[in-house]
């Protein structure tokens, strides 16, 4: 990339100035911009994106320059402030690079010397630029719709996913909590012939069992107490598209005998209504638990899993795919950093080496929520080991033989085991799920029901 395509704007009230160190630049070869006033510095850099800014700290008008670079990255997050001044003292240098200048250069300066730093800032941004451009050909090379994946397991997944696209059949994705259920669905509809009708996702675990029918179903006016009007639900919505109901291990057995005469007979009616409406909707089911055990377990209808079971898709957790972990840590840590408007730091090796150490009981969504955590809290150009110790913090240790008691009722056993568990997890809620292979909101509903503090 050519250095005209890279502009610099120079903010600075003395024209002479101004003049001087843009027919510089100019001769370097860069386009070069001039604002007189912070104000029209802001108003430029609304209009016309800024590789450098050379920014005079003091300057007339009300904003000065440590205000206009806030301006500017506000509006744009990746150009260069190098703040400029006749008043040089510690105290200002320390504020202009905490505010989050590039560099802080005094009065009178040399133009050689300026010409050299925007030689230095150029030269990164284009490492940079390649960077980004390398990263992204090796996230494609290993990227299916959202997932990003070189298990040779989560690949299959991927073929599969092309292969029963095109099908009308049911489809199981089963898998711990944060492996990605929804996204195997979306990318499941995204594929198929459907992709241009609504995708309607539906999380059973979190909507009370006594609203949950009316929410899959809709009502019509007067079916209850409280039903002011026609309601469609989530199946009539998603007519010519695809339904995914998540958790669906969770739903009541009552529901799930209605599931399966809608299954069976592809037409259902509205909660109180009498009118059959005809069903084309293609159903994709999750749960976070085998449902097979389920079955066995007398909590879920043997004929409706074979139903749900057509096609099955077991996504494996993280911990079982490691290789993964450095490809999702760095599209994360692209993607997270973009949001946030902050330069995109390098991952050391001895953090990736704390990340492939840890366990990832959260799956995918923990080592984003880990990424980001880092990020917000990072004050240097690279990610080090020490912005993820909460990780080792949160390292369970191995348990000792609990005997199994005999004298105590179930739900005595389960508030005991929630309890200790959410102890162990320091209350978080995510970690304490994935552990108990339950659902957040399950997770939730039992603390309400045991009055189990959190802080535990």
């Amino acid at each position: 990339m050519g250095k005209a395509n890279w502009r610099i704007l120079i903010v600075d009230d003395e024209e002479v100035m101004c003049e001087s160190l843009a027919a510089w630049l100019r001769e370097d070869g860069y386009a070069v911009d001039m604002a007189a006033s912070g104000r029209a510095a802001i108003e430029m850099a609304r209009a016309q994106e800024y590789a450098i800014c050379f920014v005079d700290l003091k300057m007339p008008g009300g904003i000065d320059g440590i205000e206009t670079m806030t301006g500017i990255r506000n509006l744009q997050p990746d150009s260069a402030i190098v703040i400029v001044t006749a008043y040089a003292t510690i105290d200002t240098a320390i504020k202009a690079i905490r505010e989050g200048a590039y560099d802080y250069i005094v009065k009178p300066y040399n133009p050689e010397g300026m010409s050299l730093l925007a030689g230095r800032i150029i030269g990164f941004k284009e490492l940079q630029r390649e960077n980004a451009i390398l990263r992204k050909r090796l996230s494609r090379r290993h990227q299916f719709q959202e997932m990003l994946s070189k298990n040779a397991r989560m690949r299959e997944i991927f073929r599969l996913i092309r292969d029963v696209a095109r099908l009308k059949s049911t489809v199981l994705i089963q898998g711990e909590s944060g492996t990605g259920k929804e996204l195997v669905a979306r990318a499941i509809h995204r594929s198929s012939d459907r992709a241009a009708s609504p995708f309607i996702p539906v999380a059973c675990s979190a909507i009370a069992e006594s609203l949950l029918e009316t929410e899959l179903f809709g009502h019509e006016k007067g079916a209850f107490t409280g039903a002011s009007g026609l309601h469609r639900g989530k199946f009539e919505i998603a007519q010519g598209g695809t339904i995914f109901l998540d958790e669906i291990v969770d739903i009541s057995p009552r529901l799930q005998q209605e599931l399966l005469r809608v299954l069976e007979g592809r037409r259902f009616f509205r909660v109180g209504g009498s009118q059959e409406i005809e069903l084309d909707v293609r159903l994709i089911a999750a749960t976070n638990t085998n449902l097979r055990d389920a079955v066995e377990a007398g909590r879920f209808r043997d004929d409706l899993f074979y139903r749900l079971n057509v096609i099955a898709i077991h996504l494996p957790p993280l911990r079982e795919r490691p290789e993964d972990i450095p490809l999702l840590a760095a599209h994360s840590l692209e993607r997270l950093a973009q949001e946030m408007g902050k330069e995109i730091p390098e991952l050391s090796e001895e953090a990736l080496k704390v990340l492939l150490e840890y366990d990832w009981p959260g799956n995918v969504r923990e080592l984003q929520n880990a990424i980001e955590r880092a990020l917000v809290t990072c004050r240097h150009a690279r990610l080090m080991a020490e912005d993820f110790e909460f990780l080792r913090r949160r390292t369970p240790k191995a348990l000792p033989e609990w005997p199994v008691p005999t004298d105590r009722t179930l739900s005595e056993v389960e508030h005991q085991i929630i309890a200790a568990t959410l102890s162990r997890c320091r209350g978080n809620i995510t970690e304490t799920a994935a552990i108990l292979g339950i659902d957040r909101s399950t997770l939730y509903d039992k603390i309400r029901k045991y009055r189990i503090p959190r802080g535990q």
